[in-house]
């Protein structure tokens, strides 16, 4: 099976203590997100995780503890933009975050730190020429470092409707996805960069431009040297291309302070969740009550042995 850690929160930034304790432990609680009072059991031993797949914005506080994931293939979706404070409030300067990026590729080989710059949003203070010019620039500084960029634009999800009031943020037109889109293809290509979309329904097959894998099975294959054998992820959203895997998090821990995030639904309830945050805990930023009902899933490894593949 393949972790997801974690399309909910930013698990390297803000968690790493808590995760590498149920890496040492060999499990972890994770509360359905539909039903609060079910609670699986799930088990991280090394011989049922194929492959941990980290999300983060800021992995920088990971760094020195990586080691301790000896035996796990893993890989880093590592977002970079290069917005302002009035969209993604706590996060540290680009340079700082470039700089990070490159010595996690550094560490771990450019072909497992993937660059996201995602969501792409155009409005007066972000326009079209900014994100070429952004996007070029960071290209320059990252283009040695990582294999392929990915790019999403965008959705206006009801749940951001507060956080994005005020900041003149709409959907972009087809047309402003074609142009962007053609922009970002030339700059990928010409840093030898390849380049995807993000759960995107629009067609960019013109420009070279693919659509994503994020939970990816073929680099996990890479990784461990045989072939898996997982299905689509039939959870998320049709476009999405991801191979099946659980996602360990935990929604309304984030602190990173994105105005377009998802996860985040409520601060009362981000608040609540952060002050229940324990490191030695089986739960993320909860505890069990009585009230919970725990299963433990049935975990098995997805690897077939019998199909050996080169290695990365």
């Amino acid at each position: 099976m393949i972790i997801s850690a974690s399309r909910r929160t930013d698990i390297p930034a803000f968690f790493s203590d808590w995760f590498l304790k149920r890496i040492e432990e060999g499990y972890v609680y994770v509360r359905n997100p539909m039903n609060a009072r079910q609670v699986s059991k799930i088990s991280l031993a090394p011989e049922v995780v194929d492959c941990i797949v980290f999300w983060s914005k800021n992995p920088a506080p990971m760094m020195e503890k990586l080691g301790r994931l000896e035996g796990y293939a893993h890989y880093f979706q590592f977002t970079l933009n290069a917005y302002g404070r009035d969209m993604e409030a706590n996060l540290p300067p680009l340079d700082e975050r470039m700089d990070t990026f490159r010595r996690l590729s550094e560490r771990l080989g450019r072909h497992r730190v993937i660059w996201r710059y995602d969501p792409v949003i155009v409005n007066g203070r972000y326009p079209v020429e900014w994100h070429r010019e952004r996007f070029g620039y960071m290209a320059d500084k990252l283009g040695d470092f990582t294999e392929k960029v990915t790019i999403s634009f965008i959705d206006l999800y009801p749940k951001i409707g507060g956080s994005i009031q005020g900041k003149d943020v709409h959907e972009l037109s087809h047309g402003q996805k074609e142009a962007l889109a053609e922009s970002f293809a030339g700059i990928a290509h010409a840093h030898k960069l390849n380049i995807d979309t993000c759960a995107e329904d629009i067609d960019l097959d013109a420009f070279g431009i693919e659509h994503a894998r994020c939970i990816d099975d073929r680099l996990a294959s890479a990784l461990l040297g045989c072939a898996m054998d997982l299905g689509k992820d039939k959870n998320q959203r049709p476009a999405c291309g991801c191979a099946e895997s659980i996602d360990i998090g935990l929604y309304d821990t984030c602190q990173n302070g994105c105005a377009y995030c998802y996860a985040n639904h409520s601060q009362t309830t981000r608040r609540r969740n952060l002050q229940a945050y324990d490191p030695d805990a089986p739960l993320l930023c909860s505890r069990v009550t009585e009230l919970d009902r725990i299963t433990e899933r049935k975990m098995k490894s997805r690897r077939d042995g019998q199909m050996r593949l080169p290695g990365l």
